[in-house]
């Protein structure tokens, strides 16, 4: 490979040897991409196989970023990994609570983890709308019993919690609430995940929305 290509070129390379590995697929049109950057962000083809994108989350997904709606992280890290210019673009806030002292505070007086009050936290703003996990199972668990519990209904979540407790089952959950409620989602099954991937489908989606 030649070092003095430039990123672009060296993305689509990347992309026409994803394309190439992955081969035939059952991936539509507008879920192919978000699926093929996940890949490229972790290098992990079994992506093409365990990705589960509802119906209509490209769609309502990117309706959501287009409008502005604000997106709620469970950590830094995913906030980080998302293209701020594309962001600026639509005037989408972001926020990640879980580092909020008061957030701290409360989760050790009521003896539950951060993760759950942040995401408490970012779901009583009525402008968010789009919420990333890619770490914690338990925000995730917490996001799914406000929406069974309480009638919260988020335009977009994005479930894809890394890990051995909680991981693949919050996942399921989702599969789950997200169909009975019509929440639209986007997630894998199994254990992988993680902020950067969870970045990854943001990104996909802030560039459909530009593209559509």
């Amino acid at each position: 490979m030649s070092v003095h290509l430039r990123p672009e070129e060296i993305e689509a390379e990347s992309f026409r040897l994803i394309d190439e590995e992955v081969g035939p697929h059952s991936w539509g049109a507008a879920q192919w991409p978000i699926v093929r950057r996940v890949i490229h962000t972790s290098a992990d083809f079994e992506y093409a196989r365990s990705m589960f994108i509802s119906g209509d989350a490209v769609r309502r997904g990117v309706a959501a970023l287009r409008a502005g709606r604000g997106i709620v992280a469970d950590t830094t890290m995913a906030l980080a990994g998302m293209s701020k210019p594309r962001l600026q673009r639509y005037g989408n806030p972001i926020a990640c609570f879980v580092s909020d002292p008061e957030v701290a505070r409360e989760a050790k007086e009521q003896g539950i983890t951060r993760s759950i009050l942040a995401l408490r936290k970012g779901a009583a703003k009525p402008q968010n709308g789009i919420f990333v996990i890619g770490n914690a199972p338990t925000a995730l668990f917490e996001l799914l019993r406000l929406v069974r519990e309480e009638g919260f209904r988020p335009e977009l979540v994005v479930g894809l919690p890394v890990g051995f407790v909680g991981a693949a089952e919050s996942k399921e959950e989702l599969l789950r609430t997200g169909e009975e409620y019509g929440i639209p989602f986007i997630t894998s099954r199994g254990r992988k995940g993680g902020s950067n991937v969870a970045a990854a489908v943001i990104n996909a989606l802030l560039i459909l929305a530009e593209e559509s």
